[in-house]
């Protein structure tokens, strides 16, 4: 290990030089010693005198280095531990925050998957979507298909609104009098009568108007009002027959954008549609005005049952009276019985009480009275 090493590398050189500077001081207090003794003594006193100091100071320096020896040993071995230890602490620690990191990037690392397997997903939705619609694209460019997708959308609503198979409440390329098949007839209670519902789709004026790209936009907006009206003309004079329909009759336009595009920003066509009776109704707007038309239905059945509710009412009040004559009579035929019961249960009582007197009256009273 790079620090116990160090450490011990300091500690040697430190335990030297120790040793140095002690031998440097004790030879000059010898030399002092050597100096003060050579005053007063004799050489013989100074040789005998030098010879123990000389074995006393080796044996004090080989003492002090054993001492120092062993002190720098236990310090270096407890300095050791105590590194050893905190270098295991810190190696627990390590791997304890690799382990956490590690889990947590696990983890991440499997939302990450997930994330990029729902993205796949979604991406061969959109793959699928984008092919889907051109096979649209493909269909809605030619009118007969676009007459076709009108048909089954105001069928689809229809259904969603009135329930399947409802030939009571609607009926598809219903055949009028007058020859002309309407796309959708909703057979609403009087006042409103039969309904006709047409699908218009213009969808080629309506994206020549719209396209930016178009070289002249201001044309293709008026070919669009021009169909539009036409249209219009068309429902009016076809599906609203006197006698046999309502006054008015609807537009249907199987596109959003088309209709949303119609009521933003062409009020004149809204404007003349309403001058012919003819509303011009989008999906949305379709099935809030089926709702309404079925509200109205069940509010005419529901009228219905309770012109039958009443008339049994009233009935039932004829019958109720007659009941409540039938019981005032048993009532006073049961009150009658009650107080003819009453006074057999007083006559009752009375004779009782006769007969207890009569019991309790002594024979030798009775023989008395006799004699």
């Amino acid at each position: 290990m790079n620090i116990s090493m160090c450490y011990s590398e300091y500690t040697k050189n430190r335990g030297v030089n120790v040793e140095y500077i002690i031998i440097g001081l004790l030879i000059l207090i010898l030399i002092i010693s050597i100096i003060a003794l050579t005053k007063n003594v004799n050489e013989s006193n100074i040789t005998e005198r030098l010879g123990k100091l000389e074995t006393e100071m080796v044996k004090e320096l080989g003492d002090f280095k054993t001492d120092i020896n062993k002190n720098l040993t236990d310090d270096f071995n407890n300095l050791n531990e105590r590194i050893d230890h905190r270098l295991n602490l810190i190696n627990d620690k390590v791997n304890e925050r690799l382990d956490q990191n590690f889990e947590k990037t696990n983890k991440t690392f499997t939302s990450v998957l997930e994330r990029l397997s729902k993205i796949d997903e979604a991406q061969k939705k959109i793959d699928s979507l984008s092919t889907d619609i051109v096979s649209l694209q493909s269909i809605l460019t030619d009118k007969k298909t676009r007459g076709i997708f009108g048909e089954v959308n105001l069928k689809h609503i229809l259904v969603n609104v009135f329930g399947e198979n409802k030939d009571n409440i609607y009926r598809m390329q219903y055949t009028l009098s007058n020859g002309t098949i309407a796309d959708s007839v909703i057979f609403a209670p009087e006042p409103l009568g039969l309904i006709a519902i047409d699908s218009k789709f213009p969808l080629e004026d309506y994206q020549a108007m719209v396209d930016k790209k178009s070289p002249n936009p201001t044309l293709a907006e008026k070919k669009f009002k021009s169909d539009m009206k036409k249209h219009i003309d068309a429902i009016a004079s076809k599906y609203i027959i006197p006698g046999e329909t309502t006054d008015q009759a609807i537009l249907f336009l199987p596109a959003e954008a088309i209709f949303a595009e119609v009521n933003a920003y062409h009020q004149d066509i809204i404007d003349y549609a309403y001058n012919k009776r003819v509303w011009i109704c989008g999906p949305t707007t379709l099935i809030s005005t089926l709702t309404t038309i079925e509200i109205i239905i069940k509010n005419i059945e529901r009228d219905k049952y309770t012109k039958v509710i009443h008339q049994e009412l009233r009935l039932l009040d004829v019958e109720f009276k007659r009941y409540k004559d039938r019981w005032d009579k048993l009532y006073r035929s049961i009150e009658t019985v009650s107080k003819d019961v009453k006074d057999i249960h007083t006559t009752t009582d009375k004779i009782t009480k006769r007969f207890n007197a009569i019991n309790q009256v002594e024979v030798e009273e009775i023989g008395y009275e006799e004699n």
